[in-house]
């Protein structure tokens, strides 16, 4: 059956769900959330925990990526962030989180036109290395090939490429092409890459030899690029539709299995247990893990796209702090809005539907219900 409607007598588009039109539905057995195993691993890493952070200085300093490592999941250091500008970049992140929204963007393009120094690159790699957890740091495509040499000779062990839209190759008439393929072959780390809201897409970035894709942008609370760019990923929609290209690529491959990892928008624990029902191994958090009391962002959030030179498509929000990021992942929880005790959320979920582990997980029956953004809006 075809999910395209006739938007007028010129155009048709697909109907697309976000994550707000779905829910899970629960079995007819149910398990202890205790016997839930949570833990994930892509290449030869392994973590308790699917969270990864997203790279975005309100959330990730080298200290949190340490931090989140010893609780179970993963940080990704933002390389083209304050930490690899400035030598000691926090008072900058405590102006910023003090900024009010009017003037918050330009203040923030001067501070970030500060140049990219490789020695600080370094020297924040080798500060989350030396502490004994899994390193991922990440760039945008367009300074992965000024920077790549730096980032693997100081140590990373999972190379994040992350835009608004990543495609297999990245092409620019100033600073030469990323041929992904080509990159990723000749890499010695495994990379996980992304944005990609379509099947299509995502499946050109599997032919490239990536571990892991990222699906959305990014696209959360700070993020403005529908209505800058007119852009947006109907979220349930994407990784339903990334889930079946990883399928396909499985057969294509011969059985080279590509991680499916939500990017944005995933700012409560029911969203967060949305993407893994969708078909997620993992999900990549911004909102969710800015409200803990040591995010750099001090309850700030803010992304690159809030400070863009020329076409900024984001702007701060205030999250406040809801506290330490132990409790964060782990409980115990003092609200009933999702933001608290994400980790015990997914496996309560789990546990409901009848399943144990995450892959699992990916088969539960779900139904289709838009009328929940009305109520919300009313």
């Amino acid at each position: 059956m075809s999910q395209e409607i006739e938007i007028g007598r010129g155009k048709r588009g697909r109907r697309a769900y976000g994550l707000d039109d779905i829910a899970v539905v629960p079995a007819r057995r149910t398990r202890d959330p205790k016997d839930v195993d949570l833990s994930w691993q892509i290449d030869a890493y392994r973590f308790e925990l699917p969270f990864i952070a997203a790279p975005m200085d309100s959330v990730m300093s080298p200290a949190t990526a340490i931090a989140l490592g010893r609780l179970g999941g993963l940080g990704v250091l933002d390389l083209e962030g304050l930490w690899t500008r400035y030598e000691d970049p926090q008072p900058l992140l405590d102006e910023i989180s003090r900024l009010d929204r009017a003037s918050a963007t330009a203040r923030m393009q001067e501070i970030y036109s500060e140049p990219i120094k490789p020695e600080l690159i370094t020297a924040r790699i080798e500060e989350i290395r030396d502490a004994g957890v899994t390193v991922a740091a990440a760039l945008s495509p367009a300074r992965t090939l000024e920077h790549w040499n730096t980032v693997v000779e100081a140590g990373v062990e999972l190379f994040v490429i992350r835009g608004t839209t990543v495609s297999a190759e990245h092409v620019s008439s100033g600073d030469g092409t990323l041929n992904l393929k080509q990159f990723i072959y000749e890499l010695d780390v495994p990379v996980i890459v992304g944005g990609a809201a379509t099947y299509t897409t995502a499946l050109h970035l599997m032919r490239t030899g990536a571990a892991g894709v990222l699906v959305g942008f990014g696209g959360g609370a700070s993020s403005t690029t529908h209505r800058t760019l007119g852009i947006r990923v109907p979220m349930a929609t994407a990784i339903a539709d990334i889930h079946a290209a990883r399928r396909d690529y499985m057969d294509e491959s011969g059985g080279r299995y590509v991680h499916v990892i939500a990017d944005g928008g995933l700012g409560n624990s029911g969203d967060i247990v949305k993407a893994f029902a969708m078909g997620a191994d993992a999900v990549m958090l911004g909102t969710a893990l800015a409200r803990a009391d040591e995010a750099p962002g001090r309850g700030s959030h803010w992304g690159a796209e809030a400070h863009h030179v020329q076409m900024p498509r984001g702007h701060k929000v205030e999250l406040g702090t809801v506290g330490p990021l132990e409790q964060v992942l782990q409980g115990p929880g003092h609200t009933a809005i999702g933001e608290v005790n994400i980790a015990g959320a997914l496996r309560r979920a789990m546990a409901t539907s009848g399943y144990l582990e995450l892959k699992e997980f990916q088969r539960v029956d779900v139904v289709v219900s838009p009328e929940s953004d009305k109520r919300k809006l009313a």
